[in-house]
């Protein structure tokens, strides 16, 4: 094979190879370029859920629900006798 061919086939190699070396080289620049955003909306979201749980646990929280008892939407609800409680217990050492 003459050298002129064997030196454009090295050259067309070593092309390919960089150019596909300058592709990957781009993918990993924009994915390092979303990172900043994703991590902005996690922490959005983290911020969302804890604001959310506080106004669940506020809702729950036992004097909220005897003030909702006391009012007169919720005055058909009544406490359950001790023979219509029911308890399970709950055995953690059983898979």
């Amino acid at each position: 094979m003459p050298l002129f061919i064997r030196l454009m086939i090295c050259i067309v190699i070593v092309g390919l190879t960089l150019y596909k070396y300058i592709d990957k080289m781009n993918e990993v620049t924009e994915l390092r370029l979303t990172i900043p955003i994703l991590a902005k909306e996690l922490q959005d979201i983290n911020e969302k859920n804890i604001e959310i749980q506080y106004a669940i646990e506020t809702f729950e929280s036992p004097g909220h629900l005897m003030e909702l008892a006391r009012k007169p939407e919720f005055g058909h609800l009544k406490y359950p006798y001790l023979d219509e409680v029911m308890i399970i217990s709950v055995d953690n050492n059983k898979p």
